[in-house]
């Protein structure tokens, strides 16, 4: 093996998933810890005034009003018992509060059907990253040694078929389509069929992020629904709603009507490695109360990496 001054370069192409996160969410954590270091170094102690002077901070992260304010109401508590020595005891508790969020979302990953394919719905508005999502999902599954089919069913977008046929041949897998204006419900019954008769462990379908109105987007999302249940009872066993991490809490009221209309299970946050407000992860789940599934951290097929709220914490503060 060929050594360097830094290591072999197996060590160097292949960084631990917390050093990636590390990597990713250096922006916000840069803007996090220098602003606590300051807040604090302006108070003799750690009391309520300096809680009020974080939370300007967490807001900036784009944590959101209502969790941030969460968050500092269980810390002034035992601020006011001066239980809260100095700014590392800050920053663990800091650190604690924002696990339990996440945690309490839910992280444990959807268990498929066994005997037919996964079926996984991807979902969003157009621009957050959607179609560039599934061609790194489908390296995840690949990478683990499954067998993947892909869903043209977007096929309001005259560029998103040939968009997902790019990452079909990028990541050596085949793409069931139509032609442009076609039915999506019909695509996809077609790639259903495929899948069943050759057994593969997933098909991800690709979907349309925007219609003529809101209605018919939702409407022929839940059509979708209705036909993959139909050939396979229980699908789609995950709805992965797609969203872009720098529109921060602008995306959050795109991401309730998601939600609510489209049975989502799960977010794919992407372009974390773009924005200083990484704490959006943390309102997502706290407000939306679905778990952050996969984070993007990069543009090629191996940087979506599985979400660890622990790893995604700990990069905040290390």
């Amino acid at each position: 093996m060929i050594q360097t001054l830094f290591g072999s370069l197996d060590e160097q192409q292949q960084p631990s998933f917390l050093e990636r996160m590390k990597e990713a969410v250096t922006r916000t954590r840069e803007n996090l810890s220098e602003r606590i270091e300051e807040v604090v170094s302006f108070n003799k102690e750690i009391d309520r005034a300096t809680l009020d002077d974080l939370e300007a901070t967490l807001i900036a992260a784009d944590l959101g009003t209502t969790t941030t304010r969460e968050v500092l109401d269980k810390l002034r508590d035992k601020a006011d018992r001066k239980q809260i020595k100095n700014v590392d005891e800050l920053k663990r508790l800091l650190k604690e509060e924002l696990l339990a969020i996440l945690t309490a979302a839910g992280t444990q990953p959807v268990q498929k059907v066994d005997g037919t394919p996964e079926v996984i719905l991807i979902v969003g508005v157009n621009g957050t990253g959607k179609t560039t999502t599934i061609g790194k999902l489908a390296q995840v599954f690949r990478s683990d040694g499954k067998t993947v089919l892909l869903c043209a069913a977007d096929t309001f977008r005259a560029a998103a078929i040939e968009q997902l046929e790019i990452w079909g041949q990028r990541t050596g897998t085949e793409v069931i389509r139509t032609k442009p204006g076609g039915d999506p419900a019909a695509v996809l019954y077609d790639a259903l069929q495929a899948a069943t008769a050759r057994h593969s462990d997933y098909v991800i379908i690709d979907t349309a992020g925007r219609l003529h109105t809101k209605t018919n987007l939702m409407a022929e999302l839940e059509k979708m629904r209705r036909t993959a249940n139909r050939i396979i009872p229980g699908a789609p066993h995950e709805t992965l709603l797609v969203m872009d991490a720098t529109t921060g809490q602008n995306g959050l009221q795109q991401a309730r009507l998601f939600t609510d209309a489209a049975g989502v299970t799960g977010i794919v946050l992407t372009k974390l490695d773009g924005t200083a407000k990484g704490g959006v992860v943390v309102a997502i789940s706290r407000e939306l109360g679905v778990p952050v599934r996969y984070v993007g951290v990069g543009e090629k097929p191996g940087d979506l990496l599985p979400f660890n709220p622990k790893d995604f914490v700990d990069s905040l503060f290390a």
